[in-house]
């Protein structure tokens, strides 16, 4: 028999059914938005970024630059989550929430009205990356937020909860994907002069709907009995005449004590490199040995179709059995998926390349699902928003930010496609450096919030 949320802890308010639904269903329109919004930039990236804002370079050398810019992203993304977490764990998780996803809206929407190179110059790459660090700044605070609202309003099904906001970054990848395929149907011409822009405007009419669903939710009962118990003894201390320390900023707190942010950045960084390289990178690889830029955001909709559906059956699976098996079986998996999917997109196989991309998506999500509640459970209430988001944002920027970036430059270094074997080796370094994360974690599914 499952226990109740009251069992569990007595001191938090169980959440009526109905309000769960809505916060589950903000949590992961929050995330669709904001992994909608920076995939985009990825996806935009690889097809028409090199020749709009890097026109003076060959492809290679574009493409390289882009894909820098992306990482500038990821790099704020610790910053913001540092930002967000800070607020999030004094003031609550709602209010930050509502701010991250005003200001992914404004910097994406931004973008779709951006000039180009050849319209002002040197500034069009300039604000192009002010306004990708701003996109960085607002992810940082976004998942980190959505997670823990999910999993404080249901913490007898944290896994299963978890995976509604890790189903929005699936989610926003599909939309993503699907949303610039139409825009290649367009001539190549109306592509670059207008296409481009219409993913990112509609980034506007998304963040409205979030906003209607999330200004409804209340804020987690579990931070609210947290921030009760605090007041409740300093009062009694008051009464009594003690003086409390006052309690210090939650990243020193994170950093006096670093082997849990330690272990949440090892944990994360595989399955981040590894989404990178067969959802971002793939796409300009798959252009460069043959693969129309339709047929690669097909392949990327697959995968990310395939990811969505198994997020919520691998965390509720985590659920059951526990999260150290499920994410250590998933990174196997994802240690040798870079080799058959490169392999099939080597031999121009376009079946081949979709069931590889399949599989990739399979293993990632084995071993991605269950992170949300993972991580949040590492973290003591008062610290978990900051600790949680840092060590995965720190996780994105390195293995997110920096992978299709490098693998690009090992492209280059290997004498370009299809030298592809030195990618599929760093995809399994990578995914066995998370190993040693999930070796060193404790586990957690049974543990009370």
């Amino acid at each position: 028999m499952n226990q109740t949320d009251s069992e569990i802890d007595p001191d938090v308010a169980v959440t009526p059914p109905k309000e769960r639904r809505r916060v589950l269903i903000s949590s992961f329109i929050g995330a669709l938005i904001e992994w909608y919004d920076f995939y985009l930039y990825g996806i935009a990236s690889a097809i028409v970024f090199s020749r709009l804002f890097f026109p003076e370079f060959d492809s290679t050398i574009g493409t390289l630059l882009a894909f820098s810019t992306l990482a500038v992203g990821f790099f704020a993304r610790p910053i913001g989550g540092a930002i967000w977490g800070h607020f999030g764990d004094r003031i609550g998780r709602k209010k930050m929430l509502v701010l991250s996803i005003i200001a992914m809206g404004i910097g994406t929407t931004a973008m779709g009205l951006l000039p180009t190179h050849e319209q002002i110059g040197i500034m069009a790459p300039i604000l192009l990356v002010f306004l990708r660090l701003i996109q960085g700044l607002a992810g940082g605070g976004e998942w980190g937020g959505a997670v823990l609202m999910a999993m404080e309003h249901s913490p007898n099904k944290r896994g299963f909860s978890s995976s509604f906001p890790q189903m929005g970054l699936t989610g926003g990848i599909l939309l993503a994907s699907g949303v610039f395929a139409l825009m290649t149907l367009l001539p190549d011409e109306d592509l670059l002069t207008w296409g481009w822009r219409v993913p990112f405007l509609l980034s506007g009419v998304l963040v409205v709907i979030g906003m209607w669903i999330r200004l409804g939710v209340s804020e987690s009962p579990v931070f609210v009995a947290a921030q009760k118990k605090a007041a409740l003894a300093a009062a009694v201390a008051e009464r009594n005449g003690e003086t409390i320390a006052k309690q210090k900023a939650p990243i020193i707190e994170v950093f006096r004590h670093p082997r849990m942010l330690i272990i949440t950045i090892l944990l994360v960084i595989g399955p981040f490199a590894a989404s990178a390289v067969y959802l971002t990178f793939a796409t300009a690889y798959g252009l460069q040995v043959g693969f129309t830029a339709a047929q690669m955001l097909t392949a990327t909709m697959i995968a990310a179709a395939v990811g969505f559906l198994g997020q919520p059956v691998f965390a509720t699976w985590s659920d059951s059995i526990g999260r150290k098996k499920v994410v250590g079986w998933g990174l196997v998996l994802q240690s040798i998926s870079g080799f058959f999917l490169f392999e099939q997109m080597n031999q121009g196989s376009l079946i081949g390349m979709y069931l590889a991309m399949t599989f990739a998506a399979i293993a990632h999500a084995m071993c991605y699902a269950p992170l949300a509640a993972w991580l949040g459970e590492l973290f003591p209430t008062h610290l978990r928003y900051t600790g949680s988001s840092m060590g995965y944002q720190i996780a994105g920027s390195l293995g997110g930010g920096l992978t299709p970036a490098f693998c690009v430059a090992l492209l280059l270094w290997s004498g370009g496609a299809p030298n592809s074997i030195f990618i599929a080796i760093f995809m399994c370094a990578i995914s066995l450096l998370s190993l040693i994360g999930v070796r060193m974690a404790k586990e957690t599914y049974k543990s009370k919030l």
